[in-house]
């Protein structure tokens, strides 16, 4: 049986097969072993050509009797994995079982799986940029501060890269304050710089166009140095 593109895009891309995809969610969609062995044979059949194998056929290969396999297809159908769909082939009305209801839910676990370790690394990477202030300013942050750290991220959208990013121009500035990260954020976001790779263009482009001239006892240095809280370009 055919599956769904987006189910089958996935499968290619990741190198991942429905077996294996069952295997390691069915239990999370509260269907049992029984069953799960069910499912199996229906797909076994379809993929011979037997697109509606009966309660008789499928139990002939199961250790259950007729009775169970339908009382087993009734509730898979009920809570939305099975589904019969009619299909016309050669100009013939025919009944099919569709796994497809199953694929999607198989796919939606896939996502969820994906949508909580997403969530788990950003709230490392969170935690991280509270640990890289603490570790410049020498000391604990202030509820204030770790206050002030959360809204650049909930609030304002930066990500734990820019900020960090932006402690790393406060510290190059020797102006180590969470006001002067803030205004570096602030210019940031005004001209629409929400990446690292956008960051490091925009500072570098400005540092060329801000190269101060500071005399030595021997010889001219060249010192990068910007002041944000002075930008008004």
């Amino acid at each position: 049986m055919k599956q769904p593109n987006r189910l089958q895009t996935w499968i290619e891309q990741g190198n991942v097969t429905i077996s294996q995809l069952f295997f390691q969610f069915y239990k999370e969609l509260k269907i049992t072993d029984e069953e799960a062995m069910l499912l199996m044979h229906i797909q076994a059949f379809q993929q011979m050509g037997n697109q509606f194998p009966t309660p008789d056929e499928v139990g002939a290969r199961m250790m259950t009797s007729q009775k169970s396999v339908t009382t087993m297809l009734q509730k898979l159908m009920q809570q939305g994995y099975l589904s019969i769909e009619q299909t016309t082939e050669q100009d013939v009305l025919t009944e099919v079982i569709s796994l497809q209801p199953l694929w999607d839910r198989l796919l939606d676990c896939v996502y969820k799986e994906q949508h909580e370790i997403k969530e788990n690394t950003q709230k490392e990477l969170e935690g991280e940029i509270f640990q890289l202030f603490e570790q410049e300013f020498g000391r604990f942050l202030s509820p204030m501060e770790i206050e002030t750290i959360s809204m650049w991220m909930d609030q304002d959208g930066h990500t734990p890269d820019v900020i960090r990013m932006a402690l790393k121009e406060a510290v190059i500035s020797e102006k180590l304050s969470l006001r002067y990260v803030d205004r570096i954020l602030f210019e940031w976001k005004k001209k629409n710089i929400k990446t690292s790779t956008q960051v490091t263009k925009h500072a570098s482009s400005f540092r060329e166009k801000n190269i101060r001239i500071q005399p030595t006892e021997n010889a001219v240095k060249k010192v990068q140095f910007y002041n944000w809280l002075e930008d008004r370009n």
